[in-house]
């Protein structure tokens, strides 16, 4: 095992890293910008080391991060999600430096970070696919007749990376021209590429994904699903396990999709294969991430497998020690991001610092999170705060206790996501869960809420008005 881990990334999910290390006793080791010097997860780490200049590229510089791993003597790099996660040439520098990256290897990571290299791969293994161009396109004249090909709508994606942006999507030719060249644009900016491609879009469909680990020996599992269908622009607000649509038959079916998929990427350590399912219940692979993913707490909770941990022993070259007849999923469980945004203004991001914070708690609820009273929300990075994660024995009990506790959540000093995800939870469809990719977009009544007013600001505000009036 080892004796060292470096946490290439910052916030929950390093804190959610340190953790494990933690418990499997390895050292941990963290980096930090100067906007994150008060940070919980720098506290956590058992050494902590400045990375710069500002608040951005120090996470970003592979050759910075390898050489300080190399400096302070750590056995491996933990990558989190986002920032270097999922870059091949990361990967690929600490297998040349003699550092264990805490992932898959890079030519993994590069196969399946290339969208329609994907498709393609996956498609030989068997694993469905949507129908879309077999590469990407080469003008805007070829994006036109493979449109009139397969039929509007159809959907505009970068090969080069996810999290939606790229992606736009198209109801006729003159929407195809537009979207074509601002999915380019975005492409270009996110992915340093501009090569896009088209897939039919799948109306209303559930956006579905299989968590798998795969092991050095060739050992391939899937732990169920995630059902990630209630999102806002391709970015993901609420996710729930298992879903609510599928059934043993078609989740054993998706789940050897998502095998055959790791497998013909020659894949190890966790990974998750995404799907879309249309209404007549078809399956059809969206893409693989390389990493570890947001929304894992969710397959924690109804598996009892601690996926980070995992994550660690698979890459110190442990195999699994439980087969896919060992995978017995209990309950349900659910996850809500909960994000310094304001949703009212397009859910503008809105730091600044926490004058209050009280998280709730009581059976059955976990806080992965990265503030506190009087922490001061960087502006600089991802707008999620906390994750609120809760589990019960059905549907009906994950629910109550989701909107219990996001009735307890308070945060003041910032705007945040909360009132929004307060007014789902009582929302009869998402009750009774009636809802798909199209459930936000078709409910703008949701960001009518009452603005919560506190009682402190109140307070000042009037002392203030009080002290003008008389001059003070």
């Amino acid at each position: 095992m080892f004796k060292k881990v470096l946490v290439a990334n910052r916030g929950e999910i390093a804190s959610r890293v340190i953790r494990a290390c933690k418990e499997l006793g390895i050292a941990t080791a963290a980096i930090y910008s100067e906007a994150d010097a008060t940070s919980l997860y720098v506290k956590k780490a058992d050494e902590s080391y400045l990375v710069g200049p500002g608040p951005i590229e120090g996470y970003l510089n592979i050759h910075r991060i390898v050489d300080l791993a190399l400096k302070v003597d750590v056995d491996a790099i933990h990558p989190g999600y986002g920032f270097l996660s999922e870059k091949p040439s990361f990967a690929e520098l600490c297998e040349k430096r003699g550092i264990t990256f805490i992932g898959p290897t890079s030519q993994a990571i590069a196969s399946m970070g290339d969208k329609v290299r994907a498709r393609e791969m996956v498609k030989k293994a068997g694993v469905p696919i949507v129908p879309g161009t077999e590469g990407s396109l080469k003008n805007r004249e070829e994006a036109i007749a493979f449109a009139n090909k397969i039929g509007y709508p159809v959907m505009i994606k970068a090969s080069g990376g996810g999290g939606g942006r790229g992606l736009r999507v198209a109801r006729d030719e003159k929407g195809l021209i537009k979207n074509l060249e601002i999915a380019q644009s975005e492409s270009k900016i996110a992915f340093g590429i501009s090569d896009v491609f088209i897939e039919k879009y799948i109306e209303r469909p559930h956006h579905i994904e299989f968590q798998i680990l795969a092991d050095k020996q060739g050992n391939i599992i899937y732990l169920g699903e995630r059902d990630c269908s209630i999102q806002r622009r391709h970015q993901k607000l609420i996710e729930i396990a298992p879903s609510l649509i599928l059934d043993a038959d078609l989740r054993e079916r998706m789940g050897h999709a998502a095998v055959m998929a790791a497998k013909a990427a020659n894949y190890t350590n966790a990974g998750t294969v995404e799907f879309l399912v249309d209404d007549k219940r078809n399956f059809y692979f969206l893409e693989m991430n390389t990493r570890i993913q947001v929304e894992h707490t969710i397959t924690e909770e109804i598996t009892g497998i601690d996926l980070v941990k995992k994550q660690i022993e698979i890459a110190a070259g442990k195999p699994l020690t439980i087969k896919q007849e060992d995978i017995l999923i209990r309950g349900f469980a659910m996850e809500c991001r909960i994000c310094a945004e304001d949703p009212k203004r397009n859910f503008r991001p809105n730091g600044g610092r926490v004058t209050a914070y009280y998280s709730p708690g009581g059976i059955g609820v976990r806080i992965d999170g990265a503030i506190y009273k009087d922490y001061v929300i960087p502006e600089y990075y991802d707008s999620m705060v906390a994750k609120l994660v809760v589990r019960g024995m059905d549907w009906d009990e994950v629910y109550s206790r989701m909107h219990r506790s996001l009735d307890e959540f308070i945060i003041r000093g910032v705007k945040t996501t909360i009132p929004f995800l307060r007014k789902i939870m009582n929302d009869n469809d998402f009750r009774k869960g009636n809802f798909d990719t199209g459930y936000i977009d078709r409910k703008p009544e949701l960001l009518d809420y009452a603005e919560f007013e506190d009682p402190i600001d109140k307070v000042a505000a009037i002392s203030a008005a009080i002290a003008a009036y008389h001059g003070f």
